[in-house]
């Protein structure tokens, strides 16, 4: 049948590889590619084995440079595969696509272009409040997500078959969509999703889609105040823990400087991982920080950190990516989110036997230390209000509690038996 290919007929043309051969300078350029990223030899013979087959079965079907018919790639995919192993086919097939990926960004061959799907009423509005979360907003890609997924949990609980008139809806929806929530197994943020629904409902007045803002109606979670102290650790216990991170190897100096920017410049773990290698000034002594909100700021780089990040990229970085810290896996890509920066942080703990203040340790652990370090020495909360960045002075305020000296001044005497009450 036209379009198709028997295994038979590949083995009788294996001779005709001469039909592909534009594609043995791509073949070879991505194979070096897989030098470059760090690649065991072992890996590199696995993906060369794959590849050869791959070009085999191309060739023999005489396919060239044009737009490659998706039945007739399947079916070459379905061939190139059919030799290897079962253990090791989802492997190879993972091999395969980002060979035939590396062909398609190379320019080299064209995959039909799926036919487009004619967006819903829902689909536009979706696009047209994420548009507005960016522009008339400009709130980070976490806090966009997270709005679009309330956007599709209330429509999908108010309307079943699409969008129907979004005037309709009431206060009463509203709470019942929240009621909904609260009684589930697993309970959603207590504050997120009246904020996210209040965020919704701004945009749909906005554009004119609803003729009330029903984004008053929502009322605010009600927040007690934080009458605990901010965790932290010592001075010679983050010691501990730096030294703890280091080892003579590319992932040790890597996670040793990752350590050093969290406990001496108090960074959010976004923030060490939005690091590019651009955003330090060596001659100036600074580094950039991108901070919440989009909002970048200028720190001194002090010199032992500096000299931590030196010799990770001196020694080991291995990758071409912009970012200052990549994977220490192949291909060495940049890191996804923030995670990475916890399980960092969690494996130094591991290694230095510290016990842990709090059952989960984040980045915030040594941003309260260095907070708290700065109070022990006499700072003023302006000041510490300065170097970790904050926008509201109340946010800095929690740390006047951690200054026992300076509350024993203005603390009250405890009254006598006898005295006033």
């Amino acid at each position: 049948m036209k379009g198709t290919i028997m295994t038979s007929s590949i083995k009788q043309n294996t001779e005709a590889v001469g039909n592909n051969t534009w594609m043995e300078p791509c073949r070879k350029a991505f194979l070096e590619l897989l030098v470059t990223q760090g690649y065991s030899v072992f890996t590199r013979r696995r993906y060369k084995r794959t590849v050869d087959r791959f070009f085999t079965v191309f060739g023999a079907h005489a396919v060239g440079r044009s737009v490659v018919d998706g039945a007739v790639l399947e079916e070459i995919r379905r061939a190139a595969l059919s030799s290897v192993s079962e253990s090791d086919r989802s492997h190879a097939g993972y091999r395969l696509e980002r060979f035939i990926g590396y062909l398609v960004d190379a320019g080299e061959i064209c995959l039909p272009e799926q036919a487009a799907k004619k967006p819903t009423a829902m689909d536009k509005l979706r696009m047209e409040y994420d548009s507005y979360l960016r522009l008339q907003r400009g709130l980070s890609e976490a806090t966009i997500e997270a709005c679009l997924s309330y956007f599709g949990r209330f429509m999908a609980f108010l309307f079943k078959d699409g969008v129907e008139d979004l005037n309709a809806i009431t206060p009463d929806d509203i709470f019942s969509f929240l009621r909904g929530l609260t009684t589930r197994v697993r309970h959603y943020n207590g504050n997120s999703a009246p904020s996210h629904l209040r965020n919704l409902f701004k945009f749909l007045f906005w554009s004119g889609k609803t003729k009330l803002n029903l984004a008053a109606s929502i009322p605010r979670i009600a927040q007690s105040s934080r009458t605990s102290l901010p965790r932290y650790l010592k001075p010679d216990e983050i010691q501990k823990l730096i030294d703890a991170a280091w080892s003579d190897d590319a992932k040790g100096r890597r996670d040793h400087a990752i350590i050093l920017l969290l406990a001496r410049l108090g960074l959010r773990a976004p923030e060490v991982v939005a690091i590019q290698l651009e955003d330090i000034d060596w001659r100036a002594g600074e580094i950039l920080i991108r901070g919440k909100g989009k909002l970048h700021d200028r720190m001194p780089l002090p010199n032992e950190v500096g000299e931590a990040i030196v010799s990770y990229i001196q020694n080991g970085r291995p990758s071409g990516s912009r970012s200052l810290f990549v994977s220490d896996r192949p291909p060495h890509q940049a890191f996804k989110d923030a995670q990475i920066i916890n399980a960092v942080l969690n494996k130094a703990f591991e290694k230095s036997g510290l016990k842990q203040p709090q059952q989960y340790i984040g980045s915030h652990l040594l941003r309260h230390s260095l907070a708290t370090g700065m109070l022990g020495k006499g700072a003023s909360l302006e000041e510490i209000s300065h170097v970790l960045r904050h926008r509201s002075r109340a946010t800095t305020t929690i740390y006047a509690k951690c200054d026992i000296n300076a509350l024993r001044s203005i603390a009250q005497a405890w009254p006598s038996e006898g005295g006033v009450l």
